[in-house]
């Protein structure tokens, strides 16, 4: 016999805290007791957050030999150093580490020093000066990477490895850099960010070292010259530093390594760069202590942060719908995705720089088209977006530019527009997947027309200019073209989405109130009439809306106080609202995908660009509210 749960309900999961993508999803910063001394050019070590090391620095009057010891509740001064110095490298545990190289007020020095847990001896010396780098591992068996060096101070990529008794210098890092962060151990580390004027590439960069040469990876998402490192070189994490890299100003930013890509987690409390870090045996990211640094140009602190995460027996995976009740806020809450949280970031460039284009609005954001456009002059080419790379494939019949689209990825089409021949063409062309074929016109020729659609056989074409502005609407059911009820307001321009018989029409160029007038008007498609609905924000043209008529998103564009703009609006149903903008303000752009996640291509800043953002938004857990 079934049970009443069964029948009317499910099962809610009780949890003493939120769910999240990993555990490493699950960390935080807290306060710990600070630092006896406050100052900045920290060098540290150690291996779990209860025993570090951090010694040297400069302390606002002079660079500093003090060393203090830290057991998890509090510093205590220990044993100076031999040479009073800053912006060293360390490596090791609070009972066996060592302190490498470094700036004593003028140029960099060689020295090293170990330590033994109660003071520090000097041992054999690098084979080059290094300042300003950083270094991983343990007391004997250490790697150091980058920096400053002779002829001080010259930028450098050079690497060395210390076997408990000499250093030895390896295979360098592709990318020179200052303040380059290092974890994880002398035969398996990586190494991330750093400062660079040339190449500034060396900014985010990532690089992996396997014993005997460095590879280059995936970029982090931030720049974390001289920040906190912990982990390994498949578990790490880098939090704060300074960024952008050559202009530098401190951040609070953190972020996690899984191996093959970054995740960006919880902030630090105080941003700051130059800090010490526990940099020694660790065999993971999920815990960390940071502490010391320069919190802004001139300014030192003393504070400590510890970066904890969710034990793994109590962490439980994020799931997209999960409804359950966390017993620590007393709340009920369930797992979405809220597009007011999403944010847009750079993907691959096109092969092509162009505005104008037609894309295949109804494809998902990880396989999409995109089509014609103006180069100029007119554009017949067509690339495709596989999640990750641009390919060029077969060419429009006629090139054209400001015609309509809608469609999937394997089936689509293209109509009206501006071409080489003449203004106001009425071609109509589908793609199949892997060639375009000219079949039916439009009825009426148009230039800055729009369209939607869900394939190559139900198409929506609206508004444009022949040569005033049009309010015209026809739908193409495979074979021909066929007239229907027209929109309320003539415009062109006029960015839409969503299927044929639910179609989502927002801004374009009008006559209201006076010929060339951005609109901020918003109309929807049921199959048979056009109803207006609520406004966008801000009135503009030549933008791209992705989505659908119940949830849609619309970016960039030409508003009438700038030249062109960066806005982003979420569209719910029933009213828009402003979300994150791109990251650069576009006009006369394109894409493809939905609300949730979507792709940008292309557009006009200052000339055509080639440029791609991707809109994502994260799973997150919230409050559900009963009234």
């Amino acid at each position: 016999m079934s049970k009443y749960k069964e029948i009317k309900g499910f099962k809610v999961q009780t949890l003493a805290s939120d769910t999240a993508a990993s555990v490493a999803a699950t960390g935080t910063w807290a306060s710990a007791p600070n630092m006896n001394v406050a100052r900045n050019a920290m060098t540290g070590f150690g291996a779990t957050n209860t025993a570090a090391i951090g010694a040297g620095g400069y302390n606002g009057t002079a660079y500093v030999a003090s060393a203090e010891l830290y057991n998890g509740s509090s510093w205590t001064e220990v044993n100076d150093l031999n040479t009073a110095r800053g912006y060293g490298a360390g490596a090791g545990t609070s009972t066996a580490g060592l302190f490498a190289g470094g700036h004593p007020g003028s140029s960099a020095v060689a020295i090293n020093e170990t330590w033994n847990g109660t003071s520090f001896t000097e041992a054999n010396d690098l084979n080059a000066i290094h300042s300003e780098f950083r270094g991983c591992g343990t007391s004997t068996a250490a790697i150091v990477a980058a920096g400053l060096t002779a002829p001080y101070p010259t930028i450098t990529n050079l690497c060395e490895v210390w076997d408990g008794t000499n250093w030895t210098e390896v295979a360098d890092l592709n990318i020179a850099g200052v303040g380059v962060q290092l974890a994880g151990t002398s035969t398996l580390a990586i190494a991330n960010s750093g400062a660079n004027p040339s190449p500034t590439a060396r900014a985010t960069a990532t690089e992996l070292w396997n014993g005997s040469s460095w590879t280059n990876s995936t970029a982090s998402n931030s720049g974390h010259r001289e920040g906190a490192a912990a982990g390994i070189q498949t578990d790490a994490l880098m939090g704060g530093g300074a960024f952008p890299t050559n202009s530098p100003s401190v951040i609070a930013n953190t972020e996690i390594w899984n191996g093959t890509a970054w995740t960006e987690v919880n902030d630090m409390a105080t941003a700051r760069s130059q800090m010490g870090s526990t940099v020694g045996q660790q065999t993971n990211s999920q815990t960390s202590l940071a502490f010391a640094g320069e919190t802004a140009p001139g300014g030192r602190s003393a504070a400590t942060e510890e970066w904890t995460t969710t034990p793994a027996a109590d962490f439980t995976k994020i799931n997209l719908g999960q409804v359950y009740y966390n017993s620590g806020s007393n709340a009920y809450k369930v797992t979405e995705q809220p597009v007011p949280g999403g944010s847009w970031a750079s993907q691959t460039s096109m092969n092509t720089a162009r505005n104008q284009s037609g894309s295949s609005e109804a494809s998902p954001s990880s396989q999409g088209v995109i089509v014609g456009g103006n180069e100029p002059p007119q554009s017949a080419k067509t690339e495709l977006w596989n999640g990750s790379a641009w390919t060029e494939t077969s060419d429009l019949n006629a090139a054209r530019r400001d015609g309509g689209s809608g469609g999937v990825y394997t089936s689509m089409g293209y109509f009206g527009g501006t071409s080489p021949a003449g203004p106001d063409r009425a071609s109509n062309e589908l793609w199949n997947g892997s060639s375009w074929t000219e079949v039916n016109d439009l009825n009426s020729g148009r230039q800055a027309v729009r369209g939607s659609g869900s394939s190559s056989t139900s198409l929506l074409c609206f508004g444009g200019g022949n040569p005033s502005y049009q309010a015209l609407t026809e739908q193409f059911d495979g074979t021909s073209w066929t007239e229907v009820n027209n929109m309320n307001t003539a415009r062109e321009a006029n960015p839409g989405s969503g299927t044929v018989p639910t179609t989502l029409c927002c801004g374009g160029i009008g006559a209201s109130p006076s010929p060339g007038s951005a609109q901020a008007l918003t109309e929807l498609f049921d199959g048979t009439s056009w109803t207006e609905v609520s406004d966008l924000n801000d009135a503009r043209w030549g933008g791209g809306t992705v989505g659908n008529s119940s949830t849609a998103l619309t970016f960039g564009g030409d508003p009438p106080s700038t030249s062109y703009t960066a806005n982003t609006e979420f569209w719910n149903g029933s009213t828009w609202t402003e979300v994150a903008n791109l990251s650069t303000a576009t006009g006369w752009t394109n894409g493809f995908g939905s609300a949730i996640s979507a792709i940008k291509a292309g557009g006009y800043t200052t000339t055509q660009v080639a440029t791609v953002e991707e809109w994502t938004v994260p799973e997150a857990n919230s409050t559900i509210t009963v009234s």
